[in-house]
Protein backbone atom coordinates (compact mmCIF):
# COMPACT_ATOMS: atom_id res chain seq x y z
CA UNK A 1 0.00 0.00 0.00
CA UNK A 2 1.49 3.40 -0.93
CA UNK A 3 2.15 5.95 1.80
CA UNK A 4 -0.62 8.46 2.36
CA UNK A 5 1.73 11.10 3.81
CA UNK A 6 5.20 11.95 2.49
CA UNK A 7 7.00 13.93 5.18
CA UNK A 8 10.26 15.89 5.48
CA UNK A 9 12.38 16.80 8.51
CA UNK A 10 12.59 20.42 9.65
CA UNK A 11 16.20 20.54 8.46
CA UNK A 12 14.88 20.21 4.89
CA UNK A 13 12.99 23.51 4.94
CA UNK A 14 14.43 25.37 1.91
CA UNK A 15 17.22 27.83 2.63
CA UNK A 16 16.59 29.94 -0.47
CA UNK A 17 13.59 31.21 -2.38
CA UNK A 18 13.47 30.65 -6.15
CA UNK A 19 13.00 33.71 -8.37
CA UNK A 20 11.62 32.84 -11.81
CA UNK A 21 12.56 36.11 -13.55
CA UNK A 22 15.95 34.96 -14.95
CA UNK A 23 14.24 31.91 -16.47
CA UNK A 24 11.23 33.54 -18.16
CA UNK A 25 11.01 33.06 -21.94
CA UNK A 26 11.21 36.86 -22.37
CA UNK A 27 11.75 39.79 -19.99
CA UNK A 28 8.80 40.68 -17.79
CA UNK A 29 7.19 44.00 -18.80
CA UNK A 30 7.98 46.44 -15.97
CA UNK A 31 5.45 48.38 -13.88
CA UNK A 32 4.81 51.78 -15.45
CA UNK A 33 3.95 55.20 -14.08
CA UNK A 34 0.75 56.22 -15.96
CA UNK A 35 1.99 59.80 -16.30
CA UNK A 36 5.54 59.20 -17.54
CA UNK A 37 5.02 55.73 -19.10
CA UNK A 38 8.35 54.82 -17.47
CA UNK A 39 9.09 52.44 -14.60
CA UNK A 40 8.68 54.26 -11.28
CA UNK A 41 11.97 55.02 -9.49
CA UNK A 42 12.81 52.81 -6.49
CA UNK A 43 12.16 55.75 -4.13
CA UNK A 44 8.52 55.86 -5.24
CA UNK A 45 8.04 52.17 -4.45
CA UNK A 46 9.98 52.44 -1.18
CA UNK A 47 7.42 54.98 0.03
CA UNK A 48 4.94 52.08 -0.04
CA UNK A 49 6.98 48.88 0.48
CA UNK A 50 10.00 47.85 2.54
CA UNK A 51 13.28 48.48 0.65
CA UNK A 52 14.30 44.82 0.64
CA UNK A 53 10.95 43.82 -0.85
CA UNK A 54 11.39 46.40 -3.62
CA UNK A 55 14.85 44.94 -4.30
CA UNK A 56 13.40 41.43 -4.51
CA UNK A 57 10.60 42.65 -6.77
CA UNK A 58 13.04 43.60 -9.54
CA UNK A 59 15.84 41.15 -8.72
CA UNK A 60 17.35 38.99 -11.45
CA UNK A 61 18.99 36.71 -8.90
CA UNK A 62 17.72 33.17 -9.36
CA UNK A 63 18.10 32.29 -5.67
CA UNK A 64 17.45 34.60 -2.70
CA UNK A 65 18.56 33.62 0.80
CA UNK A 66 15.82 33.05 3.38
CA UNK A 67 16.81 34.80 6.64
CA UNK A 68 17.41 32.48 9.58
CA UNK A 69 14.76 34.34 11.60
CA UNK A 70 12.17 33.62 8.91
CA UNK A 71 13.13 29.94 8.67
CA UNK A 72 12.79 29.67 12.44
CA UNK A 73 9.15 30.83 12.25
CA UNK A 74 8.56 28.53 9.27
CA UNK A 75 9.51 25.64 11.58
CA UNK A 76 6.17 26.07 13.37
CA UNK A 77 4.41 24.38 10.43
CA UNK A 78 6.95 23.63 7.72
CA UNK A 79 7.71 21.35 5.99
CA UNK A 80 4.08 20.69 5.08
CA UNK A 81 2.90 17.19 4.13
CA UNK A 82 2.48 15.86 0.62
CA UNK A 83 -0.52 13.52 0.57
CA UNK A 84 -1.30 10.70 -1.82
CA UNK A 85 -5.06 11.00 -2.38
CA UNK A 86 -5.74 7.27 -2.18
CA UNK A 87 -9.35 7.79 -1.10
CA UNK A 88 -10.07 10.12 -4.03
CA UNK A 89 -8.40 7.76 -6.48
CA UNK A 90 -10.65 4.92 -5.27
CA UNK A 91 -13.79 7.09 -5.39
CA UNK A 92 -13.05 8.04 -9.00
CA UNK A 93 -11.87 4.53 -9.98
CA UNK A 94 -9.04 6.19 -11.88
CA UNK A 95 -5.67 4.72 -12.86
CA UNK A 96 -4.14 8.15 -12.22
CA UNK A 97 -2.09 8.82 -9.11
CA UNK A 98 -3.24 11.98 -7.31
CA UNK A 99 -1.09 13.94 -4.85
CA UNK A 100 -1.76 17.17 -3.00
CA UNK A 101 0.54 19.48 -1.08
CA UNK A 102 -1.39 20.60 2.00
CA UNK A 103 -0.78 24.13 3.31
CA UNK A 104 -3.73 24.12 5.72
CA UNK A 105 -1.45 23.05 8.58
CA UNK A 106 -0.11 26.60 9.14
CA UNK A 107 -1.46 28.57 12.15
CA UNK A 108 -3.80 30.69 9.97
CA UNK A 109 -4.72 27.61 7.90
CA UNK A 110 -3.32 28.51 4.48
CA UNK A 111 -0.18 29.09 2.39
CA UNK A 112 -0.26 32.85 2.98
CA UNK A 113 2.10 33.03 6.01
CA UNK A 114 4.97 31.86 3.76
CA UNK A 115 5.15 35.44 2.49
CA UNK A 116 3.48 37.20 5.43
CA UNK A 117 6.29 36.18 7.79
CA UNK A 118 8.91 37.34 5.29
CA UNK A 119 7.22 40.69 4.64
CA UNK A 120 6.67 41.40 8.34
CA UNK A 121 10.30 40.48 9.08
CA UNK A 122 11.79 42.84 6.48
CA UNK A 123 9.52 45.67 7.57
CA UNK A 124 10.45 45.14 11.22
CA UNK A 125 14.17 45.19 10.34
CA UNK A 126 13.75 48.53 8.54
CA UNK A 127 11.97 50.21 11.46
CA UNK A 128 8.36 50.00 10.25
CA UNK A 129 5.87 50.18 13.13
CA UNK A 130 2.57 49.50 11.33
CA UNK A 131 1.45 47.63 8.20
CA UNK A 132 -1.72 48.01 6.17
CA UNK A 133 -3.24 45.52 3.77
CA UNK A 134 -6.40 44.26 2.11
CA UNK A 135 -7.90 40.79 2.30
CA UNK A 136 -10.67 38.92 0.52
CA UNK A 137 -11.68 35.68 2.24
CA UNK A 138 -9.42 36.61 5.15
CA UNK A 139 -6.61 34.12 4.68
CA UNK A 140 -4.09 36.82 3.80
CA UNK A 141 -5.29 39.16 6.52
CA UNK A 142 -5.13 36.47 9.19
CA UNK A 143 -1.70 35.36 7.99
CA UNK A 144 -0.31 38.88 8.14
CA UNK A 145 -1.93 39.37 11.56
CA UNK A 146 -0.11 36.25 12.74
CA UNK A 147 3.20 37.47 11.28
CA UNK A 148 2.82 40.95 12.76
CA UNK A 149 2.16 39.46 16.19
CA UNK A 150 5.41 37.49 15.88
CA UNK A 151 7.49 40.58 15.02
CA UNK A 152 5.67 43.17 17.15
CA UNK A 153 4.05 45.24 14.39
CA UNK A 154 0.64 46.91 14.36
CA UNK A 155 -1.70 45.99 11.50
CA UNK A 156 -4.79 47.48 9.87
CA UNK A 157 -6.73 45.22 7.50
CA UNK A 158 -9.36 46.28 4.96
CA UNK A 159 -11.52 43.21 4.38
CA UNK A 160 -13.81 43.04 1.33
CA UNK A 161 -17.26 43.74 2.79
CA UNK A 162 -19.02 40.67 1.39
CA UNK A 163 -16.32 38.42 2.88
CA UNK A 164 -16.39 40.40 6.14
CA UNK A 165 -20.08 39.48 6.34
CA UNK A 166 -19.73 35.88 5.10
CA UNK A 167 -16.67 34.93 7.20
CA UNK A 168 -16.89 36.67 10.60
CA UNK A 169 -14.54 34.21 12.29
CA UNK A 170 -11.69 35.16 9.97
CA UNK A 171 -12.09 38.68 11.35
CA UNK A 172 -12.00 37.26 14.88
CA UNK A 173 -8.75 35.43 14.04
CA UNK A 174 -7.16 38.68 12.89
CA UNK A 175 -8.32 40.50 16.00
CA UNK A 176 -7.01 37.67 18.20
CA UNK A 177 -3.56 38.34 16.76
CA UNK A 178 -4.00 42.06 17.44
CA UNK A 179 -5.10 43.43 14.06
CA UNK A 180 -7.62 46.21 13.46
CA UNK A 181 -10.14 45.14 10.79
CA UNK A 182 -12.48 47.30 8.68
CA UNK A 183 -15.14 46.17 6.22
CA UNK A 184 -14.21 47.71 2.85
CA UNK A 185 -15.42 50.11 1.60
CA UNK A 186 -15.07 51.78 4.99
CA UNK A 187 -15.40 55.18 6.58
CA UNK A 188 -11.77 54.99 7.69
CA UNK A 189 -10.32 56.43 4.46
CA UNK A 190 -11.21 59.30 2.18
CA UNK A 191 -11.54 56.92 -0.76
CA UNK A 192 -13.82 54.56 1.17
CA UNK A 193 -16.06 57.41 2.26
CA UNK A 194 -16.34 58.59 -1.35
CA UNK A 195 -17.34 55.13 -2.56
CA UNK A 196 -19.96 54.78 0.17
CA UNK A 197 -21.42 58.21 -0.58
CA UNK A 198 -21.95 57.11 -4.20
CA UNK A 199 -23.02 53.54 -3.42
CA UNK A 200 -23.92 52.84 0.24
CA UNK A 201 -24.61 49.15 -0.53
CA UNK A 202 -21.27 48.50 -2.28
CA UNK A 203 -20.18 44.92 -1.45
CA UNK A 204 -16.52 45.71 -2.07
CA UNK A 205 -13.72 44.20 -4.12
CA UNK A 206 -10.03 43.43 -3.64
CA UNK A 207 -9.16 46.34 -5.93
CA UNK A 208 -11.21 48.69 -3.77
CA UNK A 209 -9.72 47.35 -0.52
CA UNK A 210 -6.22 47.81 -1.97
CA UNK A 211 -7.02 51.48 -2.58
CA UNK A 212 -8.00 51.95 1.05
CA UNK A 213 -4.96 50.10 2.39
CA UNK A 214 -2.58 52.06 0.16
CA UNK A 215 -4.13 55.38 1.21
CA UNK A 216 -3.79 54.39 4.87
CA UNK A 217 -0.14 53.38 4.39
CA UNK A 218 0.77 56.92 3.36
CA UNK A 219 -0.47 58.34 6.66
CA UNK A 220 2.93 57.93 8.36
CA UNK A 221 6.59 57.37 7.52
CA UNK A 222 6.51 54.41 9.92
CA UNK A 223 3.63 52.74 8.07
CA UNK A 224 4.04 50.50 5.00
CA UNK A 225 1.69 48.62 2.70
CA UNK A 226 1.85 44.88 2.07
CA UNK A 227 0.30 42.71 -0.63
CA UNK A 228 -0.59 39.02 -0.38
CA UNK A 229 -0.32 38.05 -4.06
CA UNK A 230 0.36 39.26 -7.65
CA UNK A 231 3.81 40.85 -7.19
CA UNK A 232 7.06 39.00 -7.84
CA UNK A 233 8.45 39.23 -4.31
CA UNK A 234 5.25 37.70 -2.92
CA UNK A 235 5.27 34.80 -5.36
CA UNK A 236 8.93 33.93 -4.83
CA UNK A 237 8.37 33.65 -1.06
CA UNK A 238 5.85 30.91 -1.80
CA UNK A 239 8.40 28.70 -3.59
CA UNK A 240 9.19 26.91 -0.34
CA UNK A 241 6.05 24.92 -1.24
CA UNK A 242 7.26 23.64 -4.62
CA UNK A 243 10.81 23.04 -3.43
CA UNK A 244 9.54 20.81 -0.63
CA UNK A 245 7.24 18.99 -3.06
CA UNK A 246 10.20 18.18 -5.33
CA UNK A 247 12.03 16.53 -2.40
CA UNK A 248 8.89 14.63 -1.42
CA UNK A 249 8.39 13.24 -4.92
CA UNK A 250 11.97 11.98 -4.88
CA UNK A 251 11.16 10.04 -1.72
CA UNK A 252 8.46 8.06 -3.54
CA UNK A 253 10.31 7.93 -6.90
CA UNK A 254 7.55 9.75 -8.76
CA UNK A 255 7.08 13.01 -10.67
CA UNK A 256 3.94 14.87 -11.79
CA UNK A 257 2.70 14.88 -15.36
CA UNK A 258 0.42 17.82 -14.60
CA UNK A 259 0.14 20.40 -11.80
CA UNK A 260 -3.10 22.22 -10.97
CA UNK A 261 -3.63 25.23 -8.74
CA UNK A 262 -6.32 27.84 -8.15
CA UNK A 263 -5.56 31.45 -9.07
CA UNK A 264 -6.87 34.74 -7.70
CA UNK A 265 -3.67 36.75 -7.82
CA UNK A 266 -1.46 33.74 -8.57
CA UNK A 267 0.68 33.29 -5.44
CA UNK A 268 -0.27 29.80 -4.25
CA UNK A 269 -0.13 28.21 -7.71
CA UNK A 270 3.14 29.96 -8.54
CA UNK A 271 4.69 28.82 -5.27
CA UNK A 272 4.00 25.22 -6.28
CA UNK A 273 4.81 25.21 -9.99
CA UNK A 274 7.77 27.65 -10.20
CA UNK A 275 10.35 25.14 -8.87
CA UNK A 276 9.02 22.49 -11.29
CA UNK A 277 9.22 25.07 -14.11
CA UNK A 278 12.86 25.65 -13.17
CA UNK A 279 13.54 21.90 -13.46
CA UNK A 280 11.84 21.96 -16.86
CA UNK A 281 13.79 24.89 -18.34
CA UNK A 282 17.09 23.72 -16.82
CA UNK A 283 16.58 20.23 -18.35
CA UNK A 284 16.56 18.57 -14.92
CA UNK A 285 12.98 17.29 -15.06
CA UNK A 286 12.70 13.53 -15.64
CA UNK A 287 9.62 14.09 -17.84
CA UNK A 288 7.46 16.87 -19.20
CA UNK A 289 5.06 18.47 -16.74
CA UNK A 290 2.08 20.65 -17.67
CA UNK A 291 1.01 23.59 -15.51
CA UNK A 292 -2.73 24.36 -15.38
CA UNK A 293 -4.23 27.34 -13.53
CA UNK A 294 -7.89 27.25 -12.46
CA UNK A 295 -10.12 30.27 -11.91
CA UNK A 296 -13.83 30.99 -11.26
CA UNK A 297 -16.18 31.85 -14.13
CA UNK A 298 -17.39 34.70 -11.91
CA UNK A 299 -13.94 36.36 -12.06
CA UNK A 300 -12.40 35.09 -15.34
CA UNK A 301 -9.25 37.23 -15.51
CA UNK A 302 -7.24 34.86 -17.72
CA UNK A 303 -10.05 33.23 -19.69
CA UNK A 304 -11.93 36.43 -20.59
CA UNK A 305 -9.73 39.36 -19.58
CA UNK A 306 -7.37 41.28 -21.88
CA UNK A 307 -3.58 41.23 -21.60
CA UNK A 308 -2.73 44.89 -21.15
CA UNK A 309 -1.53 47.48 -18.66
CA UNK A 310 -3.97 48.22 -15.85
CA UNK A 311 -4.01 49.63 -12.34
CA UNK A 312 -3.83 47.26 -9.38
CA UNK A 313 -6.65 49.06 -7.54
CA UNK A 314 -9.96 50.81 -8.13
CA UNK A 315 -8.58 54.24 -7.21
CA UNK A 316 -5.75 53.92 -9.76
CA UNK A 317 -3.25 54.60 -6.98
CA UNK A 318 -0.34 52.34 -7.84
CA UNK A 319 1.87 51.87 -10.90
CA UNK A 320 0.27 50.02 -13.80
CA UNK A 321 1.03 46.32 -14.38
CA UNK A 322 1.00 44.31 -17.62
CA UNK A 323 -1.45 41.53 -16.84
CA UNK A 324 -4.69 39.88 -17.84
CA UNK A 325 -7.38 42.15 -16.46
CA UNK A 326 -11.14 42.60 -16.26
CA UNK A 327 -10.65 46.32 -15.63
CA UNK A 328 -9.64 47.85 -12.30
CA UNK A 329 -13.19 49.05 -11.58
CA UNK A 330 -14.43 45.44 -11.67
CA UNK A 331 -16.82 44.56 -8.81
CA UNK A 332 -17.22 40.76 -8.75
CA UNK A 333 -20.32 38.76 -7.86
CA UNK A 334 -20.42 37.71 -4.20
CA UNK A 335 -19.03 34.19 -4.66
CA UNK A 336 -17.69 32.36 -1.62
CA UNK A 337 -14.16 31.99 -3.03
CA UNK A 338 -13.24 35.45 -1.76
CA UNK A 339 -9.55 34.93 -2.49
CA UNK A 340 -10.23 34.51 -6.22
CA UNK A 341 -12.11 37.76 -6.82
CA UNK A 342 -9.30 40.04 -8.07
CA UNK A 343 -9.63 41.82 -11.41
CA UNK A 344 -6.01 41.15 -12.47
CA UNK A 345 -3.36 38.49 -12.14
CA UNK A 346 0.35 38.03 -11.41
CA UNK A 347 2.31 39.47 -14.37
CA UNK A 348 4.64 36.44 -14.42
CA UNK A 349 1.70 34.04 -14.68
CA UNK A 350 0.12 36.14 -17.43
CA UNK A 351 3.35 36.20 -19.43
CA UNK A 352 3.76 32.43 -19.15
CA UNK A 353 0.14 31.94 -20.21
CA UNK A 354 0.68 34.12 -23.28
CA UNK A 355 3.86 32.16 -24.08
CA UNK A 356 2.02 28.84 -23.85
CA UNK A 357 3.77 27.60 -20.71
CA UNK A 358 0.68 27.74 -18.45
CA UNK A 359 -2.81 26.53 -19.37
CA UNK A 360 -6.09 27.76 -17.91
CA UNK A 361 -9.47 26.33 -16.95
CA UNK A 362 -12.53 27.98 -15.39
CA UNK A 363 -15.45 26.58 -13.39
CA UNK A 364 -18.53 27.96 -11.67
CA UNK A 365 -18.91 27.69 -7.91
CA UNK A 366 -21.69 25.06 -7.98
CA UNK A 367 -19.57 22.47 -9.79
CA UNK A 368 -16.60 23.48 -7.64
CA UNK A 369 -18.46 22.76 -4.39
CA UNK A 370 -19.67 19.48 -5.82
CA UNK A 371 -16.03 18.47 -6.29
CA UNK A 372 -15.14 19.80 -2.83
CA UNK A 373 -17.76 17.65 -1.09
CA UNK A 374 -16.58 14.60 -3.04
CA UNK A 375 -13.03 15.31 -1.87
CA UNK A 376 -14.16 15.77 1.73
CA UNK A 377 -15.90 12.40 1.74
CA UNK A 378 -12.92 10.68 0.10
CA UNK A 379 -10.03 12.37 1.94
CA UNK A 380 -11.56 13.71 5.15
CA UNK A 381 -10.23 17.29 4.79
CA UNK A 382 -12.68 20.12 4.16
CA UNK A 383 -11.05 22.35 1.52
CA UNK A 384 -11.42 26.11 1.30
CA UNK A 385 -13.53 27.27 -1.67
CA UNK A 386 -10.43 28.59 -3.46
CA UNK A 387 -8.46 25.30 -3.83
CA UNK A 388 -11.76 23.52 -4.46
CA UNK A 389 -11.43 24.98 -7.98
CA UNK A 390 -8.22 23.01 -8.43
CA UNK A 391 -9.94 19.91 -7.05
CA UNK A 392 -12.64 20.22 -9.72
CA UNK A 393 -9.95 20.31 -12.42
CA UNK A 394 -8.20 17.31 -10.83
CA UNK A 395 -11.44 15.31 -10.76
CA UNK A 396 -12.04 16.05 -14.45
CA UNK A 397 -8.45 15.08 -15.32
CA UNK A 398 -8.63 11.86 -13.29
CA UNK A 399 -11.89 10.88 -15.01
CA UNK A 400 -10.28 11.52 -18.41
CA UNK A 401 -7.48 9.19 -17.36
CA UNK A 402 -10.12 6.61 -16.42
CA UNK A 403 -11.74 6.92 -19.85
CA UNK A 404 -8.40 6.78 -21.69
CA UNK A 405 -6.61 4.29 -19.44
CA UNK A 406 -3.81 6.82 -18.72
CA UNK A 407 -1.71 6.35 -15.60
CA UNK A 408 -0.86 10.00 -15.12
CA UNK A 409 0.59 11.48 -11.94
CA UNK A 410 -1.45 14.52 -10.91
CA UNK A 411 -0.38 17.12 -8.34
CA UNK A 412 -2.41 19.99 -6.93
CA UNK A 413 -2.11 22.49 -4.13
CA UNK A 414 -4.62 22.32 -1.29
CA UNK A 415 -3.65 25.82 -0.20
CA UNK A 416 -5.99 26.08 2.78
CA UNK A 417 -8.69 24.39 4.83
CA UNK A 418 -12.35 25.40 4.78
CA UNK A 419 -13.06 25.46 8.51
CA UNK A 420 -14.23 29.08 8.32
CA UNK A 421 -16.30 28.51 5.19
CA UNK A 422 -19.24 26.62 6.66
CA UNK A 423 -21.70 29.23 5.39
CA UNK A 424 -20.51 28.46 1.87
CA UNK A 425 -21.01 24.74 2.36
CA UNK A 426 -24.39 25.35 3.98
CA UNK A 427 -25.44 27.41 0.97
CA UNK A 428 -24.27 24.63 -1.34
CA UNK A 429 -26.15 21.90 0.52
CA UNK A 430 -29.23 24.16 0.65
CA UNK A 431 -29.04 24.73 -3.15
CA UNK A 432 -28.57 28.47 -2.62
CA UNK A 433 -25.35 28.86 -4.64
CA UNK A 434 -25.56 30.50 -8.04
CA UNK A 435 -23.38 29.33 -10.98
CA UNK A 436 -22.18 32.85 -11.74
CA UNK A 437 -20.75 33.61 -15.19
CA UNK A 438 -19.43 37.15 -15.34
CA UNK A 439 -21.15 38.91 -18.29
CA UNK A 440 -19.01 39.61 -21.33
CA UNK A 441 -20.69 43.01 -21.76
CA UNK A 442 -19.52 44.18 -18.32
CA UNK A 443 -15.95 43.18 -19.11
CA UNK A 444 -16.07 44.99 -22.44
CA UNK A 445 -17.43 48.13 -20.76
CA UNK A 446 -14.75 48.09 -18.04
CA UNK A 447 -11.95 47.65 -20.58
CA UNK A 448 -13.44 50.36 -22.81
CA UNK A 449 -13.30 52.75 -19.84
CA UNK A 450 -9.69 51.75 -19.16
CA UNK A 451 -8.68 52.39 -22.79
CA UNK A 452 -10.34 55.80 -22.69
CA UNK A 453 -8.49 56.61 -19.48
CA UNK A 454 -5.12 55.22 -20.68
CA UNK A 455 -5.08 55.08 -24.52
CA UNK A 456 -1.70 53.33 -24.62
CA UNK A 457 -2.67 50.51 -22.19
CA UNK A 458 -2.83 47.91 -25.01
CA UNK A 459 0.22 48.96 -26.95
CA UNK A 460 2.87 49.33 -24.23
Amino acid sequence: MPSRKILLDEEEIPKKWYNIQPDLPKPLPPPLDPQTRAPPPPAALEAIFAKELVRQEVSQDRWIDIPAEVREIYRIWRPTPLYRAIGLEKALKTPAKIYYKYEGVSPPGSHKPNTAVAQAYYNMKEGTEKLTTETGAGQWGSSLAFACSVFGLKLTVYMVKVSYQQKPYRRVMMENWGAEVFASPSNNTEFGRRVLSEDPDNTGSLGLAISEAMEDSLSSDKTKYTLGSVLNHVLLHQTVVGQEALKQFKQVDDYPDVIFGCIGGGSSFSGLYWPFYYEKVSKKAPKNCDFIAVEPTACPSLTKGSYMYDFPDVNASGPMLKMHTLGHKFIPPPIHAGGLRYHGMAPTLCLLNVEGEVGIRAYNQVEVFEAATLFTKAEGIIPAPEPAHAIKAVVDEALRCKDNGEEKTILFLLCGHGHFDMQAYDDYHSSKLQPYEYPKEKIELALKQLREMVPWADSA
